[in-house]
């Protein structure tokens, strides 16, 4: 009897360590702050930005202290929980822009910069900003869009190259320093007529890559299902432009998500588009073939219902090539979720969800997610939460 009592005890003590072991393993997600609530902002549709210090940066597009925007900070503490601090406000029709859409990025002396799609003058298509710190954040705009410059602030916002900005929405443009001003140089105005839905990246060449929502090659879809194109350097600030996929609709995706492209160690690139298969969209790779033309591969069709459908946002990928990303519907509840992708064997990648929003915590996250060095994912959502417009969250996988 004793004996058999030992080995229940002992069987009982190593399900309570697998129990445990499988609950440390589960993904656990933190709203750090929710938007709605007095002044402090509403809508956030871009990704955050992170220093350092472990400060989180971001925009947006409505409330504040004149209902049209807001850039803010987020500073955490001891006690684990996150203050918010409003680093400026925009108001309608402001010189500065107004209701930016775009997360911001960080320069190495701690300077903000992102973009807002509307506002900035006569023409009101929008600003290229930055904002500088001090005890009092100071807002610059170093470009507002006119009537010449064949394309207005990126929905997206900007990214940081060799000392340039670079950003897309009709066209790919460059915005250079000097002593006196910023100098906008127009790369290549987008195939077919796209709208470019994300800041380019750039592979160890040089080369820079985007996708554009429409345009293409494609008659399935009004105007175009969208593109992945490159963009390579011909020397004396020109640029060769090439469409590396047309989006097709049905099998292959149409209109990629929102939010940059991802690239690995080996120059693959990484994205999101709705369609495939399934009608709930798809995550994409592109690579070059052995004969030195690009081939995009579906790593996954999305199944919809539980497993979220209509991917907003790009991919983020950690160091072990899981990638991450987020529907903005879908789910138990309709809101969206947080997804990774882990790769196998055999080219099989697994789909896990790792989050589900209820509305209560979030709902639709339409922006690329950020990883710090310990892995953990930090995002948006543009409506959802407490307050109701929207929420920054941590997720540790």
């Amino acid at each position: 009897m004793r004996q058999k009592r030992g080995l229940y005890y002992a069987i009982c003590a190593l399900a309570g360590l697998v129990l445990s072991s499988l609950c440390l393993a589960a993904p656990k997600y933190k709203i750090l702050h929710a938007f709605g609530v007095g002044s402090d902002g509403a809508g956030l549709w871009g990704s955050l930005a992170r220093d350092s210090a472990g400060n989180l940066y971001g925009t947006t597009s409505g409330g504040g202290a004149y209902g049209y925007g807001t850039v803010f900070e987020l500073t955490p503490g001891a006690d684990g929980a996150w203050a918010e601090k409003i680093l400026h406000s925009f108001r309608k029709n402001d010189p500065d822009g107004d209701v930016p859409t775009s997360g911001p990025i960080l320069d190495p002396a701690g300077s903000l910069y992102a973009t807002t799609p509307s506002g900035g003058g006569p023409d009101t298509f929008g600003t290229v900003f930055e904002l500088s710190p001090g005890p009092d954040w100071k807002l610059t705009v170093i470009h507002r869009f006119g009537r010449n410059d064949k394309t207005a602030g990126p929905y997206t916002g900007v990214v940081s190259h060799e000392g340039k900005l670079w950003g897309a929405e009709g066209c790919d443009f460059t915005l250079t320093p000097s002593s006196h001003a910023w100098k906008e140089t127009i790369l290549s105005c987008l195939p077919g007529g796209g709208l470019a839905i994300g800041g380019p990246v750039f592979d160890s060449f040089g080369n820079a890559y985007g996708s554009t929502q429409h345009g293409g090659k494609s008659k399935r879809c009004g105007g175009g299902c969208g593109t992945v194109y490159e963009l390579s350097p011909q020397g004396d600030d020109k640029w060769k432009e090439t469409i590396l996929h047309s989006f097709q609709a049905y099998w292959d995706g149409s209109y990629p998500g929102l939010g940059a492209l991802t690239l690995d160690a080996s120059g693959n690139v990484y994205g999101t588009a709705d369609g495939g298969n399934s009608g709930y969209g798809v995550i994409f790779r592109m690579s070059l073939d052995s004969n030195g033309r690009w081939k995009e591969t579906v790593l996954y069709n999305l199944a919809g219902g539980a497993e979220g459908d209509h991917p907003g946002a790009g991919v983020v990928m950690d160091k072990a090539g899981n990638l991450y990303g987020t529907t903005i519907a879908g789910g138990a509840y309709d809101s969206g979720v947080v997804y990774k992708l882990a790769p196998g064997k055999n080219g099989k990648w697994t789909y896990t969800v790792l989050h589900t929003f209820d509305y209560s915590d979030g709902a639709q996250p339409d922006a690329n997610m950020i990883l710090d060095e310990k892995g953990n994912l930090y995002g948006t959502t543009a409506t959802g939460g407490p307050g109701g417009y929207g929420v920054a969250f941590e997720l540790t996988p």
